[in-house]
């Protein structure tokens, strides 16, 4: 019944504020006399009764009191009464001040006044509070409401509180704050006990907790996970707080508190990158980022910007993602020190264009075809854009002057069984070895096979090369995936069983391609700690569990097979590659096989020969000639590995 009841008009607060002055200058006045109401003068009464509602009528309507919903009276509230009564008493006082002046006897002494002051706040506060109290008791009377932990005293847990009691179709109640900051514990937040985090276990068992919240962002990523396997296994429900500066116009929505994303269990310790050393590289610099509208480009991008650099420079074939990334910036950030360029790396006469009219001193080489699938389909175009396109980036930096060139390479470039990987591989090799001549010699291209002729080397251009496994949230990457499928009902789909990969966020697999970038010296091919492999069938699981459903029961999992050219589990490094440590603990030197250059630019010619006229039969007889350790899995090309000397 008390549910239905609607937000009482302002009009009818008003007057109950100026009814509550009125009984407390009635108490006021009684107080003073020692409840002697009979030696009240009852015609000074009347007129400071009238004085005072006069004033409070001025001082209340200007002051808004009666702007705030009771039953969600806060902190604002209470100190905009307390201005009021301030400033209702402090002008009369100040009327009793003049008429004192002025010979007159004063309309009513100070001690009244004072009493009233204090009364009147304490009346107009209580029966708000009494009110609040009384819909939250209302509230509380839903047999069928779900008990909350949440996990951090904080800012953000408190405004989670201030969330549901605001809401009056929240049917949670809040069984108790639970904190890592033992100075909290055995404290209260709005009447509810704070408790240490080193209970929630117990807790969520004991209590049969239904949800438990998180609203603290320095839980460390192992606990984290801990917390929610145990919270998995008693069908309690993990939801997520997002960061403050995402709450909407400063305060925490209902419908932010979501439920946990698996990216967030997935991440690891915030990665720390030498930004002073970045700084100074980058100083003023003109940049240039190739594939700048994909997951990694704009992440990239958004690095970068944050840098005191020269020009940004976003180069890509996609019109409208491009375009989005240009908006993204110009909304964020006021510095219009980016261009957006639109063109692709294959196109010769293009690029020489970019290089011509902005002349970098750094590229990023991100634009890649990355789908095995599609490559596997299409071999002509995985080697017309990841290898053409890269020795058209590389060969036009040397020509320009590029100082230093850092290729986002692939995990699949190692041991690769498809197309992609190969293609990635080949890549490496074109820009590692012409690297190394560059450092050998004064290097130009004679052999006519080049598509740049007579090469002037101007500074030598550092060659970079960085390897890593699969990013979370990229375009294509299985989470989205698992998310649409979950979303429609299932099934999911996995395609094998024991299938592993490693996974990185976007930004720290970005902010370790600045690092690499920033301390190599050429020739590299810097390899990236990625933590622990991850079984798909098990990350299915959890996204299912996360979701509120059962494996098996209410989504169901499907193994679909390996695709042509998937791999069971993706590697680093191959077996006759080893590393080397560098000053950062999760970046690696990957010491791999070197290559003449004539020999592989003779080879890449003869393989874009062949893709220019879409002969995919050619074209991977050539890459496994190129990369000898490319064997074909589960794909048509397999009976070509034996075919390398045709």
């Amino acid at each position: 019944m008390f549910g239905k009841i609607n937000i009482v008009p302002r009009w009818i607060i008003f007057l109950l504020d100026l009814g509550i002055c009125l009984v407390s200058l009635t108490v006021a006045y009684a107080v003073k006399l020692n409840l002697a109401l009979s030696d009240v003068n009852v015609v000074e009464f009347s007129r400071n009764i009238l004085i005072i509602t006069a004033i409070n009528i001025i001082v209340f309507f200007n002051v808004k009191t009666y702007a705030g919903i009771i039953r969600y009276t806060s902190a604002q509230d209470t100190f905009r009464i307390l201005f009021a009564v301030l400033i209702s008493n402090g002008v009369f006082s100040f009327l009793n001040f003049v008429i004192t002046a002025l010979g007159y006897h004063p309309y009513i002494s100070n001690t009244v006044l004072i009493i009233n002051l204090l009364t009147s706040f304490l009346l107009l506060i209580t029966y708000r509070v009494l009110i609040k109290y009384f819909f939250m008791y209302i509230k509380n009377l839903n047999l069928d409401k779900r008990k909350v932990i949440v996990y951090g005293a904080g800012e953000a847990g408190l405004a989670t509180k201030r969330t549901f009691d605001h809401d009056g179709k929240v049917n949670k109640t809040i069984m108790a704050f639970v904190d890592d900051d033992e100075r909290k514990v055995g404290k209260a937040i709005d009447g509810i006990k704070i408790l240490s985090a080193q209970r929630l276990e117990e807790l969520i068992r004991e209590h049969e907790v239904d949800e438990v919240i998180f609203a603290s962002y320095t839980i460390p990523p192992e606990r984290k996970n801990r917390i929610v396997d145990v919270c998995l296994e008693n069908d309690v429900t993990v939801l997520n707080i997002p960061p403050a500066d995402a709450w909407e116009g400063g305060k925490l929505n209902k419908s932010q508190i979501q439920n946990i994303n698996i990216e967030d269990l997935l991440n690891r310790k915030p990665i720390e990158i030498d930004v002073k050393s970045l700084q100074a590289q980058l100083k003023d610099k003109r940049i240039l980022i190739t594939g700048a509208a994909g997951s990694i480009g704009s992440e990239i991008v958004r690095q970068l910007i944050k840098f005191d650099v020269g020009l940004i420079i976003l180069c890509d074939q996609s019109e409208t993602a491009l375009h989005d990334v240009y908006l993204e910036l110009e909304e964020n950030y006021k510095h219009n020190n980016f261009h957006a360029f639109i063109g692709d790396v294959k196109d010769e006469k293009r690029m020489k264009h970019l290089f011509e009219m902005y002349k970098p001193h750094y590229v990023y080489h991100a634009a890649a075809y990355k789908h095995v699938p599609l490559m596997e389909d299409n071999p002509s175009e995985a080697i017309k854009n990841n290898v053409h396109g890269t020795k058209m980036i590389a060969d036009l930096s040397v020509k320009y002057g590029v100082q230093k060139f850092v290729m986002v390479s692939t995990d699949k470039a190692v041991n690769p069984t498809n197309v992609m990987g190969a293609s990635k591989r080949i890549a490496e090799i074109y820009v590692q070895s012409l690297n190394n001549s560059l450092t050998q010699k004064n290097f130009i291209f004679s052999n006519g096979l080049s598509y740049i002729n007579d090469l002037e080397v101007k500074p030598i251009t550092k060659f970079i090369t960085t390897r890593f496994g699969n990013v979370l949230g990229s375009n294509g990457s299985v989470i989205p995936r698992f998310k649409q499928q979950i979303e429609k009902g299932g099934p999911v789909t996995v395609t094998h069983p024991e299938i592993t990969r490693y996974f990185m966020t976007i930004p720290e697999a970005c902010r370790l391609v600045l690092e690499a970038g920033c301390m190599g010296n050429g020739g590299e091919i810097y390899v990236f700690d990625m933590g622990k492999s991850v079984k798909i069938v098990e990350l299915a699981k959890k996204m299912i569990r996360l979701a509120g459903l059962t494996p098996n029961q209410d989504i169901k999992i499907q193994y679909s097979g390996l695709r042509p050219g998937e791999k069971l589990f993706e590697e680093l490094l191959n077996d006759n590659e080893n590393t080397l440590p560098t000053h950062h603990e999760q970046i690696m030197i990957g010491k791999v096989r070197e290559y003449v250059f004539d020999d592989v630019e003779q080879q890449i010619y003869t393989l874009l020969q062949h893709a220019n006229v879409n002969d995919d039969r050619k074209v991977v007889i050539m890459m496994k000639k190129i990369v000898t350790e490319f064997k074909s899995k589960n794909s048509v090309f397999e009976e070509l590995d034996g075919a390398i000397n045709e």
